[in-house]
């Protein structure tokens, strides 16, 4: 077999080591399903991609996300992480700022943002459009298992929420940022409530007044079996398009920055920006290893 290049990925990183992991494989197109899923599950990682040609017309590239147990039609951190190592790999160029990533959930925008320096590329951010949002109910009372799920923790401004986008979270908002990042939460609560409402589980965000972002959350997807992730794209697209939805004209409906992950060792950072009702939520990846990939696929 053909040796294939490897990618491991930091993405949505402030700083290296920050944000979430992500393996991808590239011009693996000849693997069957079941030879990448078994890639994935020896990884371990929460989500590996595959690279491929595209299928569908104005596709820049197409992208197979696998968790270690299934392929899933789409996430937030696979799909940015995914254009970085198509845009590093030169497998796809933007075309008017713009890639689109062909996935389960369809063909979606992702817009590239580039800060310049004497004429140099200094940083690049690359920001997903969710794939929609649906607020399907909101309320403490909205499901019998949510109280146990907030317990120990003071409510915020927005009321719960279950919104579904591609991945169907529970959202709450919490009174202080201190108070979010000190929660202890009852993992069993949450993923009751998770497997109860067919949804990832529970996210929860609080605002912020650091100069540095506005924004901070922690998301417990337990659902899918994970205890807390550092950096949760899709998630924090419901949020934001939660908040746009709840307050039009506040201080977070246009864009706001988002902390995430200390309080499990990472250093997480994302950016929310709203425009027309749609939102875009994204950050900066790092190439961590860039190599060969030596894989039996048989």
């Amino acid at each position: 077999m053909p040796a294939l290049r490897y990618m491991h990925l930091d993405v949505f990183a402030a700083t290296h080591g920050g944000g979430n992991h992500l393996g991808v494989v590239i011009g693996a197109e000849h693997w069957s399903g079941e030879a990448m899923q078994r890639f994935a599950r020896w990884t371990d990682l929460v989500e590996t991609t595959f690279l491929l040609p595209p299928a569908a017309s104005g596709a820049s590239y197409r992208v197979r996300i696998f968790t270690p147990h299934k392929e899933i039609p789409f996430a937030g951190h696979p799909s940015v992480g995914s254009a970085h190592a198509a845009l590093e790999c030169g497998l796809a160029q933007p075309a008017d700022g713009l890639l689109w990533q062909e996935c389960g959930a369809g063909v979606l925008p992702i817009r590239v943002e580039e800060s310049r320096v004497d004429g140099e590329a200094a940083e690049r951010r690359l920001l997903l459009k969710s794939p929609g949002e649906r607020v399907l109910r909101t309320g403490r009372d909205a499901h019998p298992l949510l109280g146990a799920a907030l317990a120990g923790i003071g409510a915020g401004v927005l009321p719960p929420a279950l919104v579904d986008g591609g991945r169907r979270w529970w959202l709450a908002e919490v009174g202080s940022e201190a108070a979010l990042r000190a929660w202890q939460p009852d993992h069993s609560a949450i993923g009751a409530l998770a497997h109860a409402s067919d949804s990832m589980g529970l996210c929860a965000f609080a605002r912020s007044a650091h100069p540095d972002y506005q924004l901070v959350v922690r998301a417990f997807p337990a659902g899918v079996g994970i205890i807390e992730d550092p950096a949760s794209g899709a998630a924090n697209g419901l949020i934001a398009a939660y908040i746009a939805q709840a307050e039009p004209h506040g201080a977070l409906a246009a864009r706001y920055v988002v902390s995430q992950g200390r309080e499990i060792g990472h250093d997480a950072q994302l950016v929310a920006h709203i425009v027309d009702g749609t939102v875009w939520i994204g950050g900066r990846s790092h190439t961590i290893i860039d190599g060969t990939l030596d894989w039996n696929a048989a």
